[in-house]
């Protein structure tokens, strides 16, 4: 599969069901397109935000997590906004890179779920879905369609082009893969976040 854009981490295969490439994302990684592109990701707590210039037709996704820590998630002094702010520009920059204007931006935002039986407020999704809502408002990036909190994990499919979206809702977990690959990645960005490295990551939705 060839790319003529620029991207973070690109990792395509085969998928059976679209019966065609696609790219798919893992935490902390993020994918931009000009070309008619299908960006995959799977989302447990953390947050996935497509976005989509429809003029220029370029779109992209980005999947990430804010380290937990006692500030709100809006705070100016937060590590974790720090980080998700740098999440966002990532995406955003590559983007116009690529020609967008960020003017024209749409957002679909989905995931924060909460995995953790017994855990009732405050968690670590339901502080990733406010972070990405109020981040998008500040920066008036209308939310076209959003999927967020809930207890199941979801699996994301974004058509670069069109601006489609599809949600596979993922009932039961047979493994710990998920949530084993958000805490490694939580606590990567943590070590991150200390070493002082990140200072500063519409079509209707279709349920399959």
């Amino acid at each position: 599969m060839e790319f003529e854009n620029q991207s973070f981490a690109p990792n395509s295969y085969y998928d059976q069901h679209f019966q065609c490439d696609v790219v798919k994302i893992l935490p902390g990684e993020y994918f931009a397109t000009t070309d008619n592109t299908i960006i995959v990701t799977v989302l447990g707590s953390c947050v996935a935000v497509c976005l989509r210039d429809p003029k220029a037709r370029i779109g992209g996704m980005n999947h990430f997590l804010l380290p937990s820590d006692n500030s709100p998630p809006f705070s100016p002094i937060s590590e974790s906004t720090r980080y998700g702010v740098y999440a966002m520009e990532l995406l955003i920059n590559q983007m116009l890179k690529l020609g967008a204007d960020k003017s024209r931006l749409e957002a679909k935002v989905f995931g924060g779920a909460n995995l953790l039986k017994g855990v009732v407020g405050n968690s670590v999704g339901d502080r990733n879905a406010e972070f990405i809502l109020d981040y998008l408002q500040t920066q008036q990036i209308p939310i076209l369609a959003n999927d967020l909190l809930d207890n199941y994990p979801r699996k994301v499919y974004f058509s670069a082009d069109s601006g489609d979206v599809n949600i596979r809702k993922i009932k039961s977990l047979h493994n710990s893969t998920i949530m084993d690959r958000e805490s490694e990645y939580r606590m990567r960005i943590r070590q991150t976040s200390k070493s002082g490295d990140v200072d500063m990551c519409l079509g209707p939705i279709k349920y399959l």
